[in-house]
């Protein structure tokens, strides 16, 4: 048996951009999915999720990668913990070069599906790390930062970016452009979440930014200028600059809105952190639904967010310095 974490993240900038190799600049966060991996003798996947929007829900199937199994679950919540985990077993029996070697998994996770915090790459890094381990082999990180990624750039129909696996394998502030990645320095920021309880449907929503890129010229500008933002926001965090970051966040937003990617609770959620005082505010992943963060030392965003009708959950979010990590060998 193997057991590993990996973080989720949040995007300072760039969400979106991204996509079209524009930089983005994601933080990884002290809130962890858990894989633990157990072999088995034939070829078949048992999996057990926990706190993953599927609460205690258990399945079993054959190793064949185009398998559902038959259980009366919705089928986006399905689609979503089922595609990423077989996709990552795929990979890691491709790395074991064991086409036919079969798991039980069980996640354990304290980030929302679909809610802008990275959990499906977070349970993707994982899921790779602890299931080739099972089999005695040690991936190094920037091999499993790539196989994360080719697992969300398949379920994700070629859409996802290197960022979030990337962020949530090695921890920290990273700087994404493309296919360069990096860790980058960034202090410990004071970063608020809210989350209003529900989630986006990433896959619709990069497929309409993707849509409307395609339509409209000023789209694809909003897109570029997403991407130069980020580069001024590369120079604000490197200057520990709360006022100008914050500024910059609360411009992202306004980009994000004009692609079409926020929603009436994150842009009141984000309102509500501006009102409590809040350096500043944005929503964070996909969008559509989901999560926001803020920038705020004191406690009068949480309050705020906290009696906000429309946010569900408020909390505070430390920087994750370690990304994946070997639970079982702690």
């Amino acid at each position: 048996m193997t057991v590993s974490s990996a973080p989720g993240k949040v995007y300072l900038f760039g969400e979106h951009a991204v996509v079209y190799g524009e930089p983005a600049i994601p933080i990884a966060i002290e809130r962890r999915a858990t894989v633990t991996v157990t072999p088995r003798d034939d070829d078949r996947i048992r999996l057990r999720a926990e706190d993953l929007s599927l609460n205690g829900i258990t399945i079993e199937y054959d190793g064949t990668s185009d398998a559902r199994p038959n259980v009366a679950v919705p089928r986006r919540l399905l689609d979503a913990a089922f595609g990423y985990v077989n996709e990552a077993i795929e990979q890691a029996r491709d790395a074991l070069d064991r086409s036919a070697a079969g798991f039980d998994v069980a996640i354990e996770s304290e980030l929302p599906l679909g809610a802008g915090l990275g959990s499906s790459a977070a349970v993707v890094v994982a899921a790779i790390d602890a299931a080739t381990r099972a089999h005695g082999v040690d991936l190094d990180r920037t091999e499993l930062a790539e196989r994360a990624y080719q697992t969300e750039r398949t379920v994700q129909d070629g859409e996802a970016s290197r960022a979030d696996t990337f962020c949530s394998t090695m921890g920290g502030a990273v700087r994404v452009e493309g296919t360069d990645c990096q860790r980058i320095g960034a202090p410990d920021l004071p970063i608020v979440i809210g989350w209003d309880g529900g989630a986006g449907e990433t896959g619709e929503l990069v497929a309409g930014v993707r849509k409307r890129r395609e339509q409209y010229g000023c789209i694809a500008e909003t897109v570029g200028t997403i991407g130069n933002l980020v580069r001024e926001g590369e120079t604000a965090l490197a200057a520990d600059d709360w006022e100008e970051l914050g500024t910059l966040m609360d411009t992202n937003h306004g980009l994000l809105s004009a692609l079409g990617v926020s929603s009436p609770s994150l842009d009141e959620m984000v309102w509500a952190a501006r009102d409590a005082g809040a350096a500043g505010a944005k929503l964070t992943g996909a969008g559509g639904g989901g999560c926001i963060l803020a920038l705020d030392d004191s406690d009068r965003t949480v309050t705020g967010l906290s009696t906000t009708p429309v946010c569900a959950e408020a909390f505070r979010a430390d920087l994750a310095e370690t990304g994946v990590r070997r639970e079982d060998e702690a």
